[in-house]
This record gives structure tokens, C-alpha cells and sequence, in this order.
């Protein structure tokens, strides 16, 4: 096999011709995600390059010619797991070794160095802003070369191109912003992703406009701080209510937003703009002052509780979800606590809870010391764990008697159920063949599983 190849990065005409009927024959790629929806939205842009150059996708990796694992380095048991998953992906390469395997997004740039002594099955690496190259990347690789692009691009926004539209065909991610300038100190995203750059309104609006042309209800759009968005004289208000006159979209969404960015527009765009839906992700990660400070957040507790208060006072159906971290470095026990007082005052609706990794090349891990016992993070975290589950049957319980608007999205897991989304992103089960994928319709909550709303329609 060849040595490392740094690949010329490609002009956007090069890249972006229009897909062509694919023959019965066409080579198959399987894409697997792993992490946030900015790298699912990721995973659909890979898709839509590599059929525009003749490549078909398939959903299961046994079928595949090409195995991508699109990657996320934020925590290290993401890491891990991406590592055991290409272990075990590389079986197919037992029967036929010229199937391909990758690794793309974050993990990919991150760890470059290392893939090439402990992944030697792995032929493929792409960073995020490589994905104009793919095809010629996946052609390398099947070829016989170890191909490789990692470099960070300042000024990639993959403007003109298209995300393979096969997916549920409900709900579609704009991704309008990448990278971040943040630099808190145990995140690795602005080293993984660059710097901040935002996608210029007309392409939003396009791309949110081709989703709704495909029949999609729904768009979230994606940032790392979505709402520090800003395009000269455009900011993320300004962009929400845009897309809100785009034809066909029914629900907007947006992830995530950053405390600090977060202006009255915005909050008065989700209060007046009906499409843009009451549910808010934001993560808050601790609940004490001095270990923000050490994160270097940029707000302090109570100005994240100000803030939580007017969204709720603009918009009282709101629905709150955060993340949150234990264990981050120095956490004290008064500092646990505290977050535990947070959590209490604010209730969130739910939470995404993980302890604080070292992540190798973060402030953090070049300054402070990781100091808190791996059983004390454990323990914070099913304590956080806990609480949050209380909050979160609690809230889901006071749905029950109310009236919802459902978007349909398809089958439960067990297939016994249909399974939807109301405004605020709560689940709920419907019984089978109430509606259509992709339709909206009036129903009552009757009862809760504990995570899911359970309900009837009104129709």
C-alpha cells in the first residue's frame, strides 16, 4: 500500500455535477454516523457527493464496496467506540480485501497520526472540510493508496452542493455555520473543525428551499453556536424568519445555541414566528461559577437563569434541554452541588449527561489538571443521571390531557406503534395507521411511558 497521500483540494465545479441514474451494477457505500446531527448532516452530504459520482448507498455494510465511519472526537468513549467499530467492520475484508474502509469528520483530523499503526485496515481518512474530494479520495483508496485530506479549510462552507435527500424524507438538516471560536478548554471542536465561518443566507435559504421542494416538513438548522450566526448585515434572527417564508416547511428547528449569543431577536422570533418550533437546547454544563469560569463559558449561573426566564416568560410552552458535565477539572463537591441546585431551579425537560474527559489536545489538557478520582465522577454523574429522569417523567407527566400537534415520522422501534414529534420535541406513540409518514395531525395525550408521550388522535 502506498504512503500517505495529501491530496490538491479540488474547485467546487469540479465537485458539484449533477447525479446521473446510477446502473444496477454501481459500487455501494455505507455510510455509518457516529455523534452530533451536524455530522449526520455531514453523513448526508458525503452521500449526495459520492452518488453525483456514481457510487450508490446501501444500508447495510455487508452489500457495501465502501465502509465510512463519519466520526465525532468529543468524547473519548466516542473514540473508543469508533475504534472496536472499524475493528469489527474490517471482517468484511476477510472475504473481499478490496472493500474499502474510512474514517471521516472529527475523529479523522484528530487522530491522523495515529490511525495508521492502530487502524491499519483503515485505507481512508477525510476530514470535515474534505468532503468536495470524496469520490476522488474513495477512488485512491480502491486503487491500492492509503488516501488521506485532513486540512481545515477557513473558508469551506460546501456552498453548492447537495446532502442526499433518501433519508426519512420528514426532516432535513441546513447546516449554516461551521467550525467555532469559543475555545472553551475541554472542548476540541475549534481544533477539529477550524474556525468559525457562516454559510451565506442565499445558500440557506436554498438548500432549506430544496428540502421543502423534496416534501420535507421539517429543517433544523445546524451550528457548534448556531446563533452567533452572521453574515455581513445578517444575523441568526433575521435568518430564522426568512426560512419561515419558504413554502412547504412547516416546523423550523435550530442546534445549538451558544448562552452567551443568545438576543431578545432571537427569543422573539421563536414568539411570533409559528413555524419556528418552542424547543431549545442549551447547554448549560455546570452549575457553578468558578468551574465556568475554568471552562471559560462566558456567562455565569445567573445570567444562564435570566435567560431561561425570558425564553420562558416569551414563550411559556417552551421546552429547555442542556448538557451537562461532572467531573470537569477542580470540580469540588459545593460545586456538584450547585449544579444540582441549577438543575433543581430550572427543570430541564431532558438532558444529554456525560463526565469530563481528557481530550488530549484542549486547553484543559495542556493546563489543568484532571484531578477528580474516576469514582467520584461516576458517582456525580448517576446522581445528575437521577435527578434529571425525576425532572424528566415529571415533565412529561404534565403533558398528560393535552392537546398536540403530531409530525409523524414513522414506525416505532418495535414497530407496533407509529411514532411522532410535537413542537417541543417531545416523542409520542400513536396507534398504527392513524396517519401517513410526514403528516400532521391533532391529537390528546393520554398517558407517558416516562420518555414518550402516548396518544390519540383527534381526527
Amino acid at each position: 500500500m502506498a504512503d500517505l497521500v495529501q491530496l490538491r483540494r479540488k474547485s467546487s465545479a469540479d465537485a458539484s455535477a449533477p447525479a446521473t441514474a446510477l446502473p444496477a451494477d454501481a459500487p455501494k457505500v455505507y455510510v455509518e454516523t457516529f455523534g452530533c446531527q451536524m455530522n449526520e448532516a455531514d453523513s448526508a452530504l458525503i452521500v449526495g457527493q459520492l452518488r453525483r459520482a456514481g457510487y450508490a448507498s446501501t444500508r447495510s455494510p455487508e452489500d457495501a464496496d465502501v465502509i465510512l465511519v463519519n466520526t465525532c472526537a468529543v468524547r473519548e468513549k466516542a473514540e473508543d467506540r469508533v475504534y472496536g467499530r472499524t475493528s469489527q467492520l474490517s471482517r468484511f475484508q476477510k472475504d473481499r480485501p478490496e472493500v474499502v474502509i474510512g474514517i471521516t469528520g472529527c475523529m479523522a483530523e484528530h487522530l491522523r497520526e495515529k490511525l495508521a499503526t492502530t487502524a491499519p485496515h483503515v485505507s481512508l481518512v477525510a476530514g470535515p472540510d474534505s468532503y468536495r474530494n470524496i469520490a476522488e479520495l474513495v477512488d485512491l483508496a480502491r486503487g491500492g493508496e492509503r488516501a488521506v485530506d485532513v486540512h481545515l479549510d477557513k473558508a469551506e462552507t460546501y456552498e453548492g452542493l447537495d446532502a442526499d435527500m433518501r433519508n426519512d424524507g420528514i426532516s432535513g438538516f441546513v447546516t449554516i455555520q461551521r467550525g467555532c471560536d469559543k475555545f472553551c478548554t475541554f472542548c476540541v471542536v475549534p481544533y477539529t473543525r477550524g474556525r468559525e465561518r457562516g454559510v451565506a443566507p442565499r445558500e440557506v435559504l436554498r438548500q432549506a428551499k430544496a428540502f421543502a421542494d423534496a416534501g420535507y416538513k421539517e429543517v433544523t438548522l445546524l451550528g457548534q453556536t448556531v446563533n452567533s450566526y452572521r453574515w455581513e448585515d445578517v444575523n441568526f434572527a433575521d435568518l430564522l424568519r426568512a426560512v419561515a417564508r419558504i413554502e412547504g416547511i412547516e416546523r423550523i428547528r435550530f442546534t445549538s445555541p451558544y448562552p452567551v449569543d443568545f438576543s431578545d431577536e432571537v427569543i422573539d422570533a421563536i414568539a411570533t414566528e409559528p413555524k419556528v418550533m418552542p424547543y431549545v437546547h442549551m447547554p448549560l454544563q455546570v452549575g457553578s461559577d468558578p468551574v465556568l469560569e475554568r471552562m471559560r463559558r462566558g456567562y455565569s449561573k445567573d445570567e444562564f437563569l435570566t435567560l431561561v426566564r425570558k425564553l420562558r416568560a416569551a414563550v411559556p410552552e417552551i421546552a429547555i434541554s442542556t448538557d451537562l458535565m461532572v467531573g470537569f477539572c477542580g470540580e469540588s463537591e459545593e460545586d456538584h452541588a450547585e449544579t444540582l441546585a441549577m438543575m433543581r431551579e430550572i427543570r430541564f425537560d431532558f438532558a444529554f449527561m456525560f463526565k469530563y474527559s481528557d481530550r488530549g489536545i484542549t486547553y484543559a489538557s495542556r493546563k489543568l489538571e484532571d484531578d477528580i478520582p474516576e469514582a467520584t465522577k461516576l458517582r456525580r454523574l448517576q446522581e445528575v443521571i437521577a435527578l434529571q429522569e425525576q425532572h424528566t417523567r415529571e415533565a412529561h407527566d404534565a403533558q398528560v390531557g393535552k392537546e398536540v400537534e403530531v409530525l409523524v415520522i414513522g414506525p416505532s422501534k418495535r414497530k407496533d406503534r407509529l411514532m411522532g414529534r410535537t413542537p417541543n420535541f417531545y416523542r409520542v406513540l400513536l396507534p398504527l395507521g392513524v396517519a401517513e409518514r410526514g403528516e400532521l395531525l391533532r391529537a390528546k395525550v393520554v398517558s407517558t411511558t416516562g420518555h414518550s408521550l402516548v396518544a390519540e388522535p383527534l381526527d
